[in-house]
């Protein structure tokens, strides 16, 4: 049924059900993609995540999206990079996939997500991105389309070389 889609652009900028903020675990605005978010949906945003806050990493909270052109936020707590030895791996899979189940609870069709943890918490994009692909591509079929959106040239083009190498590899 679904796809995913590898973009590079301005998440706020989609009108999808949900766009994924990568978030931290107080769900206050940060830098980066979450700073961008809060200040594109406008002051409510960060109200409405008080009220579901604390978020613990590998977990996902759902808010309004407000002035957002998306009709929900998804707030997905990915892990700091600790050099690979604290199961950044696996709390970054659990990230994807909480906010994925909220996606599929709210109802939710289309999504789009950003690459969670690679920005100023530091995890390796060139790791990230077969986790990412893995679980977005598990959960592609109940979906109508998710998007990973890079904000910049080098997280495109890594998302992409990963899916070529995944579909070569399948092949």
């Amino acid at each position: 049924m679904g796809k995913v889609a590898i973009v590079r652009g301005d998440i706020t900028l989609f009108a999808v059900d949900a766009i994924v903020n990568a978030a931290n675990e107080s769900l206050l605005p940060g830098g980066g993609v979450s700073g961008a978010i809060h200040k594109a949906a406008g002051p409510q945003l960060a109200e409405a995540c008080r009220a579901v806050a604390p978020c613990p990493t590998g977990e996902a909270r759902i808010t309004p999206g407000f002035r957002l052109p998306a009709r929900y936020v998804i707030h997905a707590v990915g892990p700091i990079w600790r050099g690979g030895v604290a199961s950044e791996a696996l709390l970054l899979e659990k990230a994807y996939r909480s906010a994925l189940l909220l996606a599929q609870a709210h109802r939710l069709r289309t999504v789009a997500f950003p690459s969670i943890s690679t920005g100023i918490y530091g995890f390796p994009v060139e790791e990230a991105a077969p986790i990412a692909l893995n679980v977005l591509e598990e959960a592609a079929p109940h979906f109508e389309a998710l998007y990973l959106v890079a904000f910049d040239e080098h997280t495109y083009l890594t998302y992409r070389e990963t899916a070529e190498k995944r579909f070569h590899d399948r092949t």
